[in-house]
């Protein structure tokens, strides 16, 4: 079942979240570096949970993460690596937090050398899921095919985001996403 049908399948309360993510943000194409970082972080953060935990904690994210400002995170000591791992806001999770640092530092180089992370992924497309998430191993922590998977199609670099019969799909299409612009003619 896809995203689009099992949304209609939820409660009350459950749609209103994830139709929201649904509707304004999932398949989207983003132009901000610190918004890029941001989905990065989550899509990292849902690894072994459910997009609906990482939902419901999106605004604890912002906040721990300061509002994903990748300069700022990228300058994050051992204390804010303690601070982020005792913050019940978020999903305290090591490996996960060590990323966010560590993949905010990485970002920080590619925007020196790209002039920015949107940049240096639209310098890379178009590319195949494999080699997509084989750029993605080589360059981040953290990513392995499913979230890369999931990354990128959130942000319009991969197909597949939505059902075709879909309107949020037909309003993504205004928005000229990359995977549209790399389709065949």
């Amino acid at each position: 079942m896809s995203y689009c049908t099992a949304i209609e399948t939820m409660t009350a309360e459950r749609k209103a979240l994830h139709k929201n993510y649904h509707d304004n943000h999932y398949g989207f194409p983003i132009h901000n570096d610190n918004e890029l970082f941001g989905r990065l972080v989550l899509e990292i953060n849902q690894a072994g949970l459910s997009w609906e935990t990482i939902l419901k904690k999106e605004e604890g994210f912002k906040k721990a993460y300061s509002n994903f400002d990748i300069k700022k995170v990228a300058a994050y000591t051992a204390a804010d690596r303690e601070r982020l791992l005792a913050d019940p806001a978020i999903i305290r999770n090591r490996l996960k937090v060590n990323a966010a640092i560590e993949n905010a530092k990485t970002i920080l180089g590619l925007q020196q050398e790209f002039g920015s992370f949107e940049k240096w992924i639209e310098h890379h497309h178009p590319k195949s899921k494999e080699e997509w998430v084989k750029l993605f191993k080589k360059t981040f922590k953290f990513t392995g095919g499913e979230i890369v998977n999931e990354f990128l199609m959130s942000i319009g670099y991969l197909p597949g985001a939505h059902d075709e019969h879909c309107k949020t799909q037909r309003e993504i299409l205004k928005h000229k996403p990359m995977w549209l612009q790399s389709a065949p003619i």
